[in-house]
Parts: structure tokens; sequence; C-alpha cells
């Protein structure tokens, strides 16, 4: 029995299904939002359909993407965002600091609070990185680009490195404007991030077992 009660535990995380609801926000910019996409076709609703249909049953990923964000955006409505429970949140931002040529340093200190925010709120967290528009110089880009990884290092969070992998200049997979992706390429983000996704959700029940246990 001392051999088979952890057996019997692994194999629980192991199965998708999920027995109780699970709430997801995905927080960010316009990436997130689902600038110029009609409904069902956005970041969280394209992943909450994969996660279905993967089997794990009642899963919510909530919207809260607002379009135009810095990380200094998202700092300041964090807090009201967290009313609605969410049981993990998926960090989409930085890209609009980077277009903006925001001081890398001033992106780590937003980036920095929020989620320290999340950590005090007990919260497990994806961090998905951005990279800098290379037009920016290559100081720029080596400060931005560093911007990720340390937060990773600080906090440990799941974390994928650039948000936009396999659809940044990819122009079939973005819009007219050549920086927001398309359905096709939203769906090609949500390919890519996935099993970051089924980690978050594996840490959100390891803590709810320690919790209960």
């Amino acid at each position: 029995m001392r051999i088979l009660a952890p057996l019997l535990l692994a194999l629980a995380f192991a199965v998708p299904a999920q027995a109780e609801p699970l709430k997801i926000m995905a927080f960010g910019d316009s990436l997130v939002h689902g600038y110029g996409l009609p409904a069902g076709e956005p970041f969280p609703a394209q992943l909450e359909a994969r996660l279905q249909d993967e089997g794990y049953g009642e899963v919510t990923v909530l919207n809260a993407g607002n379009s135009g964000d810095t990380t200094a955006a998202g700092l300041a409505r964090i807090g009201w965002a967290l009313a609605d429970d969410p049981d993990a949140v998926i960090v989409v931002l930085g890209a609009n600091d980077g277009l903006r040529g925001i001081e890398p340093a001033n992106t780590m200190q937003n980036l920095d609070g929020l989620l320290e925010e999340l950590e005090r709120a007990g919260i497990p967290v994806l961090l998905a990185g951005m990279l800098a528009p290379r037009n920016l110089g290559s100081d720029y880009a080596e400060a931005f680009d560093a911007v990720f990884p340390n937060l990773q290092a600080k906090y440990d969070p799941i974390y994928y490195p650039f948000f936009l992998e396999g659809v940044a200049t990819v122009p079939e997979l973005n819009q007219a404007d050549g920086i927001h992706p398309n359905a096709e390429g939203v769906a090609t983000i949500v390919e890519n991030i996935f099993p970051k996704v089924e980690e978050l959700i594996l840490r959100v029940r390891e803590r709810s077992a320690a919790a209960e246990g």
C-alpha cells in the first residue's frame, strides 16, 4: 500500500480530466484581446476549445486582454482583474513596451511588481516572453530580451520564452499590419504553447493537493 499510494497520486495528475472547474485568466494586451479577430478566434477562446478537446473538462479561459496595454497599464489593473478569482494566470505583456521603445528597466520593474502580486495571491503563473523589435538596436534588444528570463529566474513561473514563436514575421500567419496574428496564427500559438499550459494546470493541481493534504 505504501508503494501503491504514490503511484495512484501520480496517475491522477497524469489524467487530463479535471473533476473541479478550472478558471485560467489570459492577461495581456491586444495579442490576448484578439485585435482584428472575430468572436471565437482570439487566443483565450482557441485555448479554451483546445483544452476541452483534450479532455480537461470544465475549463474556462478568461479574456483579460486590453489592446494597447503596456506593462505599466497591466500592473495598474492586475489587482481588480483578480476579482474574477482565477486558478491560474497566463501573462502576455511587453510587446507594446518594445514597440514604443520603453526602457527595459521600466518593463522589468512593472512585470516584477505584477508577478510579485500574483505570488502574494498564491496564483500559479505562465509567463510568456517577448522579444524586442530588432530595429531598435542590439543594445536595446539585448536588455529587453533579458527581462523575461530574469523574471523566470526570480519567480519560477512556468516559462514560455516567446509568445509569437513560429508566427512573428510569417506573413500568412499575421494580419495586414504584420504585427497581430490572424486566426491561423493564433492556432499556431496555441499549438506551440499548449505543453506549457498543461504544466501550468499540473502546478495548479499540485498546489491544490498540497493544500488539502
